[in-house]
């Protein structure tokens, strides 16, 4: 249970998430001090900050959303919010603190509703389109949820959760012409709405993880971590302008996407451009057609667009981030000749919201993911938990002004964080100038015959061989190494799997790197498992072939 004396006076008449905190004592030390703008007042709404200072400025007439057959104006977007923000509160009652679920796919009404229920003092826990009647009914269990919206294209899954869950008493859908549908409420109902006062440490999300253990956490974020991700790594990192359209590929429930395709761009009062198709091809011609400037992707993406992009008019761009997972060199430098970008990586988590190693794009250096970004303090631990010299291989340990809070998981929150520093599960070199080099997940490095062997690394070489598409490289039990480097292969049309495909990727592996890293069992699959953010599940491999 939270200690309620340590936060400041809740506009939350449900308290159910803040009951459901971890207790103080596990919380992660949270620097609130380290940059000027981290100063937030004790009062304060993200809706606010992100939107309605906007239209009070006398910028309510710039686009905020700009779609496939249209754009919203931020006092359009402001407007429907509010209208909404009445839909929950005089239809449905909903009580500040009240959790909503969220599910569609990137489209201007998801985003309106996101900022109604912020307006009305609720907690969205926005969701993956692709997610199924089970594993939101887990969901709705586990944060205790009354109410959904949905897109009625995507409403099949959500109606079958009344059957599971004890709590989702009512799902009612936008994009529809029914009657007793968002879309019609919506026109009863004034364009004005006063915003409910909450305070800057209430909870404003819960953000569920990816999955990339198979079993999805709750993390929760007070509104002033909405902004703080903003004032860190959007504003020293990334640097936008008003002027800047966004667009990308993750969706809106996976915090990578929550901020650069809303967080940021209306943050500076710039636009963002909502993809319903993200897929690499759509993604080029919205770009183009949009004259997109920044874009946020996975490595898969870049690798697919970069033969291309030569195609498209893409020369607006001027930013290019990743993240979800490690970005192979291999790809960023395929990417920077095809466009003359160099792509900025970047580390972030759902526990701590957003990315908290990066570089701008003028301090890229290829392979490695940066530097801290200010704001944050990261290091590299042993097993206790010491810093380690540079150089040396260890876990990742990032403190800052947003950091974890799991949902109700005392268990996983002691995990997670220790001695004040949030443990990402990432092993981590840092160098003597303050550089990050990605090595592997904690759980993905791989100890064969004595080696400690990273897996990513071998997956950097494969991908330079002109016959790989993708691969992914894990250690499968060996009785006589412990362990033995594991590659699986998507190979690129025209090339043969084989035995002689095997011995030539072994020995292309062998060429670039050190000899005993060389994957000693090769396999060719058609497709790699990922979630549905695209991040890719070794885990699963080493279940399902180990």
């Amino acid at each position: 249970m939270a200690d309620r004396s340590s936060l400041r006076a809740s506009a939350h008449v449900d308290r159910f998430a803040a009951d459901h905190l971890p207790p103080r004592e596990l919380w992660p030390a949270l620097r609130l001090d380290a940059l000027p703008e981290l100063g937030y007042p004790p009062r304060l709404n993200a809706a606010v900050v992100l939107l309605d200072r906007h239209v009070l400025a006398g910028n309510g007439d710039r686009i905020a959303l700009r779609f496939a057959d249209g754009a919203w104006t931020y006092r359009e977007l402001s407007q429907k919010s509010n209208r909404i923000a009445h839909v929950l509160c005089q239809d449905f009652g909903l009580q500040p603190g009240n959790r909503v679920l969220l599910r569609g796919t990137n489209h201007p009404m998801l985003a309106a509703c996101w900022f109604a229920v912020l307006k009305a003092g609720g907690i969205c826990v926005t969701t993956m389109p692709m997610l199924r009647s089970r594993e939101l009914s887990a969901l709705c269990e586990k944060a205790r949820i009354g109410l959904a919206l949905t897109d009625t294209r995507l409403a099949e899954e959500i109606e079958r959760v009344p059957d599971r869950s004890e709590f989702l008493q009512r799902v009612v859908h936008f994009n529809t012409t029914a009657a007793d549908g968002l879309d019609s409420r919506m026109t009863r109902h004034t364009g004005t709405f006063a915003n409910v006062d909450t305070a800057a440490d209430d909870v404003a999300i819960i953000a569920f993880t990816s999955g990339t253990t198979g079993v999805p956490k709750g993390t929760m974020h007070f509104h002033r971590d909405l902004i703080a991700v903003c004032d860190t790594f959007s504003k020293h990192v990334l640097q936008p302008t008003p002027d800047d359209v966004f667009c990308g590929s993750p969706p809106l429930a996976f915090t990578f996407g929550l901020g650069g395709m809303l967080l940021f761009p209306l943050h500076v009062g710039a636009s963002a451009l909502l993809l319903e198709d993200a897929s690499p091809p759509a993604l080029l011609e919205g770009i183009a057609r949009h004259r997109a400037t920044i874009c946020f992707t996975a490595p898969t993406a870049y690798r697919a667009m970069t033969p291309k992009a030569s195609d498209h008019d893409i020369g607006c761009l001027r930013r290019c981030v990743s993240a979800g997972e490690t970005l192979p060199t291999a790809t960023f430098e395929a990417w920077q000749a095809a466009t003359g970008l160099k792509i900025i990586d970047g580390i972030g988590s759902t526990e701590l919201l957003h990315i908290f190693i990066s570089a701008p794009e003028e301090d890229v250096r290829a392979g490695s993911t940066g530097r801290v970004v200010p704001g944050y303090e990261a290091i590299v631990v042993d097993d206790d938990g010491r810093p380690v010299p540079p150089d040396q291989v260890g876990r990742l340990a990032v403190r800052g002004p947003t950091g974890c809070r799991y949902l109700a998981d005392e268990e996983r929150q002691r995990t997670y964080v220790q001695n004040g520093w949030n443990l990402t599960g990432d092993a981590y070199i840092r160098d003597a100038d303050g550089w990050f080099w990605y090595q592997a997940r904690t759980d993905d490095m791989i100890i064969s015959s004595g080696y400690n062997i990273a897996g990513p690394e071998v997956e950097n070489v494969l991908l330079e061989h002109p016959c790989v598409q993708e691969c992914a490289v894990v250690g499968l039990p060996d009785a006589e190494r412990g362990h033995v480097v594991s590659a699986f292969v998507v190979l690129r049309a025209g090339h043969e799997p084989g035995a002689a495909t095997v011995k030539l990727l072994q020995d292309h592996v062998k060429n670039a790197i050190a000899p005993y890293k060389y994957p000693r069992r090769v396999e060719f699959v058609d497709q790699l498992p990922r979630t549905q953010t695209g991040k890719l599940q070794r885990f699963r491999l080493r279940e399902e072939h180990g």
